[in-house]
């Protein structure tokens, strides 16, 4: 465990000892932040048209402004995650830095856990940048905090997934830009598979679109724990950690 900790001092302190990190978080503050002022004014002025027309039936905030938001930080997140892990092997092997990796007294395990577990927090800080705008409708509003709370693990659940997968295409490449594109490609066809049940319901459909992250987000977004949500993340968490630790041991052959 130790290893592990040391790993991902050392990754964390290059993140923001560089531009990436506050680069990344700036994006997602303007992006997630315009989604917020629209869903809110799209709210206020349906509440305000119902009142003039002398319906009485009170709008559900987190039916109209928290689950949209909540699904758009997910989509922001299909465009920075590439750009948290292109870098955790690409740069290691441009850099020549990866032969000083491979021979250090470190289990493969605990190099792929250490990085991960950093590209993870990261994207966490990312997504915290969102809890000043619900703090916003809590000022203003009683939203119910329960399927918020659900939402956001959701999108770790998800965000985890994805960066498994792109920690391990980071180790197949020297650039960066390759494993960036590769990455968003990946997540992106994940992202998309589950449109196949919109015009097939035969069986081999049902199972590419249960291969779909967005399939799985969806209870998260309405606040509902789903077993076989929480396996299906973890169970590509694993898968991708497990070949990202197979592609080090190979590194590690060849350096």
């Amino acid at each position: 465990m130790r290893n592990v900790i040391v790993i991902f001092t050392k990754e964390m302190k290059s993140y923001f000892a560089s531009p990436i990190a506050y680069l990344l978080l700036t994006i997602f503050a303007v992006i997630f932040g315009f989604f917020f002022y629209s869903a809110t004014r799209f709210f206020v002025l349906q509440g305000m048209q119902m009142q003039m027309m002398g319906r009485g039936m009170p709008m559900d905030v987190n039916e109209y402004v928290i689950r949209p938001l909540l699904t758009n930080a997910s989509v922001i997140g299909l465009f920075l995650i590439p750009m948290i892990t292109m870098r955790l092997y690409a740069e290691e092997q441009r850099s020549g830095t990866i032969e000083l990796l491979m021979t250090s007294p470190v289990r493969d395990l605990e190099i792929v856990l250490g990085k991960w577990l950093a590209a993870l927090v990261l994207y966490a800080a990312i997504l915290g940048i969102s809890g000043i705008n619900m703090g916003l409708l809590f000022a203003f509003g009683r939203p119910d905090w329960k399927p918020i709370l659900v939402g956001y693990l959701g999108l770790m659940l998800q965000g985890g997934c994805l960066l498994a997968i792109g920690i391990f295409i980071s180790t197949m490449t020297r650039n960066q830009i390759v494993a960036g594109g590769a990455t968003f490609a990946v997540c992106l066809m994940l992202w998309v598979l589950d449109w196949v049940s919109a015009y097939d319901q035969s069986a081999w459909a049902k199972v590419i679109s249960y291969l779909s992250v967005v399939t799985h987000f969806e209870p998260f977004a309405k606040g509902v724990i789903d077993s076989k949500d929480v396996i299906f993340y973890l169970s590509m968490i694993f898968f991708g950690l497990f070949l990202t630790s197979r592609s080090v041991e190979s590194l590690r052959w060849r350096s």
